[in-house]
């Protein structure tokens, strides 16, 4: 069975208006896609941001009344917003495909260094040898696939490769997904702690430490509140330079003396303030990683007697 696509560009503040009236409509499906791919850096906390351009697609399993849909569209945009014209809303009819099974087709096993593997459920791991990561692409957590993860996750290969990881407890700030916690303990870590503002992200990296059979006992979640003045041997935080910045003070605190910090989430325009923050917080820090626009940091904790 075909489908009918209704698609059309509009500004930010007009995307949630005709998302509602799409919907009203009998949308099965609402899609926002960025015109210019134009990235979203550091939105303010619990808001959404969209981009200056967003185009905004409804997907429909009836054919019928095209014209008067786009005319009842056309009523109802000028009844909510009548100083404003109406969106240019263009359609076309969409073959019908297996839609799941093609977009799990964007999605293979992925390498991380020597030893690691970020292996979707659908696909068999590539070396039964290796370490396989078992996360599956979601829409609201890092997966992997983005240059920011995929160094942190290299870095902690590189430490397992030379023992560093081995029987340590280590503290990933603003978990998401938790990808690098479980990686930690898939890798040899003894024991996680993550911690993020977000509950979703919490649930998320539960979830998927169950995939990964992961003991319950070995990764802690908790709420930033919920932490103490505990020290680690491994810190690792994939958030953004700004939050970066800001909790510098509180990450930095974390480390333990001869323990590591990894950094990330950070523009490379951005690295130097970020280094200097963590550089006034006593930590020695090391040349950037640098991939697509984005850094990873690395520092070290001296201690007390190299200090």
């Amino acid at each position: 069975m075909p489908w009918l696509q209704l698609k059309a560009q509009v500004p930010p503040e007009q995307a949630e208006l005709l998302e509602e009236l799409l919907l009203a409509e009998g949308a099965t499906a609402i899609t926002l896609q960025d015109a210019h791919d134009e990235p979203v850096f550091e939105p303010d906390r619990g808001t959404t941001p969209l981009w200056d351009a967003t185009i905004l697609t409804g997907l429909y399993d009836d054919l019928e009344g095209l014209q008067a849909m786009l005319e009842r569209l056309a009523a109802s945009w000028a009844e909510a917003m009548p100083e404003e014209p109406c969106p240019e809303i263009d359609h076309e009819l969409l073959d019908d495909r297996d839609w799941e099974r093609e977009w799990m087709q964007d999605f293979a096993p992925m390498q991380m260094g020597q030893r690691l593997w970020i292996v979707p459920s659908w696909h068999e791991p590539p070396e039964d040898d290796a370490v396989n990561l078992h996360l599956d692409p979601g829409l609201a957590f890092g997966t992997g696939t983005h240059p920011t993860t995929a160094l942190c996750l290299e870095w902690l290969d590189a430490l397992a490769l030379t023992g560093e990881l081995e029987g340590i407890e280590m503290l990933d700030v603003g978990c998401g997904s938790g990808i690098l916690a479980i990686a930690a303990l898939k890798l040899g870590a003894h024991a996680a702690v993550g911690t993020d503002i977000d509950p979703q992200a919490l649930s998320a990296s539960r979830d998927n430490a169950e995939r990964n059979a992961i003991e319950p006992d070995r990764l802690a979640l908790r709420y930033p509140e919920q932490m103490n003045a505990e020290r680690f041997p491994l810190v690792v935080a994939n958030i953004l330079a700004g939050p970066l910045v800001e909790l510098a003070p509180t990450i930095a605190s974390h480390v333990a003396p001869g323990g590591r910090l990894a950094l990330s989430g950070i523009l490379e325009n951005q690295a130097n303030a970020v280094q200097d923050a963590y550089r006034d917080q006593g930590l020695i820090m090391d040349e950037p990683e640098i991939r697509e626009g984005w850094v990873r940091l690395s520092g070290l904790r001296p201690r007390r007697d190299d200090a």
